[in-house]
């Protein structure tokens, strides 16, 4: 009984580390730069950075956070992206690229299914 306590609370633990180091990870790529377009933007290149097996870090996100760790991106790509088109400073193609997208129409795409506005309704209204 208290080896499975120990254990358990051995795993929390290592959860609540690769949660933290994951989201540590993600935020140091924000703000994003024009120049600079952010680089890990998928669960597995983040387990990759952090050395361990995407399934982990997966597990251990939702344990801690309660959401998936490409929910998790997401937000805060779509947080970012938020943020520099009320900005203004940058077309929507150039928000494109530097939050990670091939092409501004993914970008389109995905705005769009998380807000139900386009990038340039968005920016208008």
């Amino acid at each position: 009984m208290v080896d499975e306590l120990m254990n358990e609370t051995r795993i929390v633990k290592a959860s609540q580390r690769i949660s933290t180091d994951f989201l540590r990870v993600l935020e140091a790529q924000f703000p994003v730069q024009a120049q600079h377009a952010i680089r890990l933007r998928y669960p597995s290149q983040f387990a990759k950075h952090l050395n361990i097996h995407v399934n982990y870090l997966n597990r251990a996100i939702k344990a801690t956070l309660n959401k998936t760790t490409t929910q998790v991106i997401s937000e805060r790509i779509l947080q970012e992206a938020k943020i520099l088109l009320r900005a203004g400073n940058l077309s929507v193609a150039e928000i494109a690229y530097v939050l990670g997208f091939k092409e501004s129409t993914h970008f389109n795409n995905f705005f769009r299914k998380h807000t139900q506005f386009s990038p340039t309704k968005f920016r208008s209204g």
